[in-house]
């Protein structure tokens, strides 16, 4: 009967956070991640950013995947239930102290912030597979084209 009640608190509170998400632009999520000061973080660009987040959510705030382990990742970054948030169901670092549902909500300062304590992990952006796979190495600057913006598509990558 408990795991009824979990499920039933869970699909409320995915529905509640639907109903507030937002499928962003790609130039509109382009200076919005500007304005939060993620161009040049860590040495990763806008255009790094901006084609993470196509390739993990399509810019859609809403999204929650589930994983193999247990875990899900969500909102527009697809933070890992595991690491970086809680969703009171599956055990987690909460690296990021915040509740995985606040992830789903047109929102993103709590989701950049959270990125930006990843992105500063010894991994880089290389925790996320999709940007290995579809970003890293290539030439970013199709995702900042005919955006009115002042970041520049590549910069330098720190290393470790």
């Amino acid at each position: 009967m408990k795991a009824w009640g979990t499920v039933v608190v869970t699909l409320t509170m995915l529905i509640i956070a639907t109903v507030d998400a937002k499928i962003y632009e790609r130039c509109d999520l382009a200076m919005k991640l500007e304005k939060a000061g993620l161009n040049g973080f860590q040495g990763y660009s806008i255009g790094d950013w901006v084609c993470l987040a196509h390739y993990v959510s399509g810019f859609d705030t809403s999204v929650v995947d589930h994983n193999l382990d247990g875990s899900n990742q969500y909102g527009i970054f697809q933070l890992n239930s595991a690491w970086w948030c809680d969703n009171g169901v599956t055990p987690t670092k909460n690296l990021c102290h915040i509740e995985c549902q606040d992830l789903l909500n047109r929102h993103i300062l709590d989701d950049i912030m959270c990125a930006k304590k990843v992105v500063s992990s010894r991994d880089g952006m290389n925790a996320w597979d999709s940007w290995t796979k579809y970003c890293q190495g290539h030439d970013l600057s199709e995702w900042l084209k005919g955006c009115d913006m002042h970041a520049k598509p590549n910069t330098k990558r720190k290393t470790s």
